[in-house]
């Protein structure tokens, strides 16, 4: 073993797995060109211009085809950080500088920076997008100076990937055949870094602040699990990393989330294509709950056509015939701006006109959308559900259930991603026929925490008793809208949260009766699921509820599943 000094860091573990190995951190950044500079000897306005134009499309086409192997979540990054490096403002403004004498590198760096600023200025999801803008910003200098863009290091051997934070168009292409664990000082639970590590199986800890004293080469002991990244790791963490390594294969879901006792708990899938569906479906997805109509819609100029929009959704209906496929209808605003949709100038776009509220200031929009749903639903087999986002009143519940039945679409329902409709939950059902449990919004906006900082990770916790008690008051308002001596009306979560194991047990003992996620979730969520009775989840919902905090909720329920160690979650 070495014999160099045991350092331990902690941070917020967001993806399970527990592995040793050896760190390569993410390259330094493009430098920042000179302020003006000028042209090269022999250059003009007509070739720098022609060099810029060059540039950046050969960005957006290299993005264009790694989205194009990219599949889920990636894809969709990769398509919009496409679309951000082709974006014709950004072009333009930089195309002005050139043309007053700047050279392009200077000129594009100039020119993003402006954006990235009058982003970074609107905070929350907006200011998430300046990191975008910079990101493409370094990809079109680098392929103007002739010099590899930032990115995962290469390395001949599997590594700790070690990074301050990873551009979306990063963790969009992440190699799990090279990539053992990812470790970032910055971001959340809710960052992309952590969205696609879950969606790739890759053990990762973020907000993990001191850890920008790890060097290339240091070996390190990474637990996603616990949060815990160990330098010069003893024996004893070896022992750990091997157990896991040895750990209980899951078995493969068999299409059916069930309890001990039989009380069935239907896993969807969380999609945003019709090649996301049909990759759930093999993996034994029972249905979708959730679709992210965004992939029609993002980066693009103007609304998509009646017909781009019917055969997008009936993709992903085809291949879920008979079986259920919740539509979200179009989320933008706050970090999925839209330029024909939404107004990039508000203050605290989180808090702003976003999601079923865009309906208000672009009348039609959501019309024409619930039109198209419901010519693909009448061409397939699928059992549709639509439902709206941001909804945050009973009358704007009522409003969308008329628009949903006008369309001609059997059934109704609503998000529940603020507290005020956690609290009026029972009122909002009287007016709709379901709700579904948005965990990453209800979280950030019941803890008043930005989900994108690492610096309020710990706050931004779905293991919170404070949002623990939102769902259970979202629970208990089914209860009450029920039909006599029918039950609760149906309560979903298609939140990350759902894809935890543990906290899957929960949610279930507090009265969820859907539970969707990546379905790479399915098996593991599957596996505890069938440890335990009804009885039993109640129980640990109670526990949960009465904990104090997010660390001592986790720890009591974690403490009465074995399961979880057996199988390495």
């Amino acid at each position: 073993m070495s014999t160099h000094s045991v350092e331990k860091f902690s941070g917020v573990g967001v993806s399970a797995g527990r592995v040793i190995g050896t760190v390569r951190r993410m390259p330094d950044p493009i430098s920042a060109p000179a302020d003006g500079a000028p042209f090269a000897p022999g250059a003009s306005v007509e070739s720098e211009t022609a060099r810029l134009a060059e540039a950046t499309a050969t960005v957006a086409a290299q993005l264009k085809e790694r989205a194009a192997h990219a599949t889920g979540d990636a894809q969709a990054v990769l398509k919009a950080t496409a679309l951000m490096a082709s974006d014709r403002s950004l072009l333009k403004s930089a195309t002005k500088l050139v043309a007053s004498g700047t050279c392009a590198e200077s000129a594009l760096w100039e020119a993003a920076d402006a954006v990235a600023t009058q982003l970074a200025a609107l905070g929350g999801y907006m200011a998430e997008r300046a990191g975008d803008v910079l990101d493409v910003r370094a990809r079109i200098v680098a392929q103007l100076r002739g010099v590899p863009a930032p990115g995962i290091p290469d390395s001949d051997e599997p590594f700790v990937l070690v990074a301050v934070d990873l551009a979306p168009a990063d963790t969009a292409t992440l190699d799990p055949a090279k990539v053992l664990a990812l470790v970032t000082s910055d971001g959340g639970p809710q960052s992309h870094t952590a969205i696609i590590a879950r969606s790739l199986g890759l053990p990762a800890i973020v907000a993990a602040s001191e850890t920008t004293a790890l060097r290339d080469a240091d070996r390190v002991y990474v637990d996603g699990i616990d949060g815990l990244v160990v330098r010069n790791p003893t024996e004893v963490e070896v022992a750990i990393a091997r157990t896991y390594a040895n750990r209980e294969q899951l078995p493969d879901f068999d299409g059916s989330g069930v309890l001990a006792d039989g009380h069935r708990v239907p896993l969807l899938a969380n999609v945003g294509s019709g090649e996301d569906a049909q990759a759930a479906a093999a993996a034994g997805a029972e249905g979708v709950g959730l679709l992210r109509t965004e992939f029609c819609f993002l980066g693009r100029e103007k609304e998509p056509s009646h017909e781009e929009q019917v055969a997008a959704y009936g993709a992903v209906f085809a291949a879920f015939a008979q079986q259920k496929v919740v539509v979200r209808t179009l989320d933008a605003g706050a970090d999925k701006p839209l330029p024909f949709l939404t107004d990039a100038s508000e203050p605290n776009p989180a808090l702003g006109v976003r999601g079923y509220r865009t309906d208000t200031t672009s009348p039609g929009v959501l019309a024409r959308q619930l039109t198209a749903i419901s010519e693909a639903a009448a061409a397939h087999q699928a059992e549709v559900w639509t439902m709206a986002p941001m909804i945050s009143t009973p009358a704007e519940a009522q409003d969308f259930a008329a628009l949903v039945a006008e369309a001609k679409l059997p059934t109704a329902g609503v998000m529940i991603e603020v507290p005020s409709a956690a609290l009026l939950a029972e009122r909002i059902l009287e007016r709709c026929d379901f709700v579904s449990i948005g965990t990453n919004d209800l979280t950030q906006y019941t803890m008043a925490a930005d989900r994108q900082l690492g610096s309020l990770a710990e706050l931004n916790d779905p293991w919170q008793p404070a949002v623990l008690h939102m769902v259970a008051a979202t629970c208990a308002g089914a209860q009450g809208a029920g039909a006599q001596g029918a039950g609760a009306k149906p309560v979903g979560v298609c939140g990350e949260a759902a894809a935890d194991p543990a906290l899957a047990v929960v949610l279930v003992g507090l009265g969820v009766s859907t539970l969707s996620m990546n379905k790479r979730a399915l098996a593991p969520v599957a596996a505890v699921l069938r440890t335990v009775d009804l009885a039993a989840a109640q129980d640990l919902a109670r526990l949960a509820l009465q904990a104090a905090s997010a660390d001592e909720a986790r720890a009591l329920v974690r403490a009465q599943l074995p399961e979880l160690d057996r199988f390495g979650l």
